[in-house]
């Protein structure tokens, strides 16, 4: 199954081992990092479907309130999005995205939430939060943790713009898993708990809990794969 076959069926099977060659692998691999044009967009539906257990467990692990104002860093095509607004009352949220691609798609899928003044798409340079201090009272982000390169830094932007009470869930799967994906090279830096804490203790974040979980998923041709994620929910610092 190549990138044409992806187009035209507008699926992807995730056993990829012996169905795409090794450009074609290159290929998935940057559209997994910042999705584009067409094949971005089915990628996209695809990474929403086969991840959406990981972000129900981050949206529900914040315990979102009446009147909260929460964001989401990389939030794909947020076809997730009710699963958030249906939290609590009063909801304000903000999406970044460094994916054209991808805000458009949220927009067009969420269209019916976009004509209130409390939902807000907006681009961002995948390092720089475009946002004043200490604004934000959760924050989550699914699977972008591979594709940042500065973390420190990133961390403590993420820091400046939650509330000092805030709470902000960095959801991931563990190295073991990733590096058995064949589309998983170059563009992406993997983890699991042991690397990421000492990360976190250079950063002005500390973490609060640590949230380990392992799903059967199936694969498009039946196969099941074991996947084990963490959701590390962090506070400031200055949090006593």
């Amino acid at each position: 199954m190549g990138i044409a076959y992806i187009l035209k069926n507008k699926e992807i099977n995730w056993n990829y081992k012996k169905k795409l060659t090794k450009e074609e692998l290159k290929q998935l691999e940057i559209q997994l990092r910042c999705p584009k044009g067409e094949i971005g967009k089915i990628v996209a539906k695809n990474m929403n479907e086969s991840n959406i257990d990981m972000t129900l467990t981050s949206i529900n692990s914040l315990k979102i309130k009446d009147g909260n104002t929460v964001l989401e860093i990389g939030h794909g095509n947020c076809a997730h999005l009710n699963e958030v607004l249906k939290q609590a009352k009063n909801i304000q949220f903000f999406g970044l995205e460094i994916s054209e691609t991808m805000l458009n798609e949220a927009k067009r899928i969420n269209s019916a939430f976009s004509t209130k003044n409390n939902i807000t798409f907006q681009l961002y340079d995948g390092e720089n939060l475009p946002f004043k201090n200490n604004i934000f009272d959760k924050i989550f982000s699914v699977n972008t943790l591979y594709f940042w390169k500065h973390p420190v830094k990133m961390l403590n932007e993420i820091d400046r713009v939650l509330k000092k009470d805030g709470v902000f869930a960095l959801t991931f799967a563990q190295k073991k898993l990733m590096k058995s994906l064949p589309f998983v090279k170059d563009k992406f830096t993997l983890y699991d708990t042991i690397d990421l804490i000492p990360l976190i203790s250079k950063s002005n974040l500390k973490i609060k809990k640590i949230i380990d979980r392992e799903k059967m998923v199936t694969s498009k041709d039946g196969k099941l794969v074991n996947r084990h994620y963490s959701v590390f929910l962090l506070r400031s610092n200055t949090y006593s």
